[in-house]
């Protein structure tokens, strides 16, 4: 059998590309899929084992928070009993020192109520004395003592100086209306004539004056003009005794109310429920009356 050298030439070239092709075409591809593959597997087992590792690292951190907060917990707990203790304690001594004030400002109003008390008689004593006194002055008022009034009056108008004088001099210019005089009883065209030329001649000008009633003066005179005034009346001596004995009762009032009990308990019997003070006898009411 010969041999045919172009066949086995030919063959082995074909052999030849045919392996390359193979090589090339399918098990390069092959290979590269498969290098590809175990890069992927290789990946996934390495993520795998990071993600492992990180998870045992979540949960180390997990107990330890968990333990922390354990931790936290129990001291918060600790801490809001001790402060709802503290604040316990703080609102029973508020609780006591308010009752301790409420107690101390009652028996302060007790005490108050029954100085009250006897402040109300003391001064309404006063005022029916100083009463009669007014009515029993006011029945004894004469035509002589009006006439000796007028000239005191007038006497006390003439030794004006200084700033009374200056300030009364204003008014009266100041004043569209006349200036009023007051008297308790009417006055006769002498007296009005004198009160008139006593103006004139002090304050060296004409003074318009209009004259009124006023029994509330008990024996006296009063010149008004644009808000000052200027009078004598036996009235002002009775205002004046009447503030120097209501000073004289408040001193004494003031020293026997810090004599006054303290115990609730000796203050039971005093009357302080703000009721209006005893009215007056039946006798003071009928000369207060008669004097009106």
């Amino acid at each position: 059998m010969l041999i045919d050298w172009f066949t086995v030439v030919a063959q082995a070239v074909n052999f030849a590309l045919l392996v390359w092709l193979m090589k090339r075409f399918l098990y390069k591809p092959i290979l590269n899929a498969i290098a590809k593959r175990d890069a992927r597997v290789a990946a996934v087992l390495a993520d795998a084992d990071t993600k492992r590792d990180e998870a045992g690292r979540e949960r180390e951190e997990f107990d330890r928070k968990n333990a922390e907060f354990d931790r936290e917990r129990d001291a918060r707990s600790a801490k809001v009993r001790e402060a709802a203790s503290a604040e316990g304690e703080r609102l029973l001594a508020e609780a006591r020192a308010k009752a301790d004030a409420l107690s101390v400002r009652r028996q302060a109003a007790r005490r108050s109520e029954a100085r009250s008390l006897h402040q109300a008689l003391a001064r309404q004593a006063q005022q029916e004395v100083f009463a009669i006194a007014r009515k029993a002055l006011a029945d004894l008022a004469t035509t002589s003592l009006e006439e000796r009034i007028c000239e005191v009056f007038i006497g006390r108008l003439r030794e004006l100086e200084g700033e009374a004088k200056d300030e009364l001099a204003k008014a009266l210019a100041s004043d569209e209306a006349p200036a009023l005089v007051r008297s308790v009883a009417e006055l006769s065209s002498d007296q009005r004539a004198s009160i008139q030329k006593a103006l004139d001649v002090t304050f060296s000008m004409e003074v318009p004056l209009r004259f009124e009633t006023s029994p509330d003066l008990v024996s006296g005179i009063e010149l008004s003009a644009n808000g000052c005034k200027l009078g004598w009346s036996i009235a002002e001596y009775l205002r004046s005794l009447a503030k120097s004995v209501g000073d004289l009762v408040d001193e004494g009032l003031e020293s026997e109310g810090s004599a006054l009990p303290t115990d609730e308990s000796a203050l039971d019997g005093v009357a302080v429920d703000g009721a209006a003070p005893a009215l007056p006898t039946p006798a003071a009411q009928k000369a207060i009356a008669d004097g009106s």
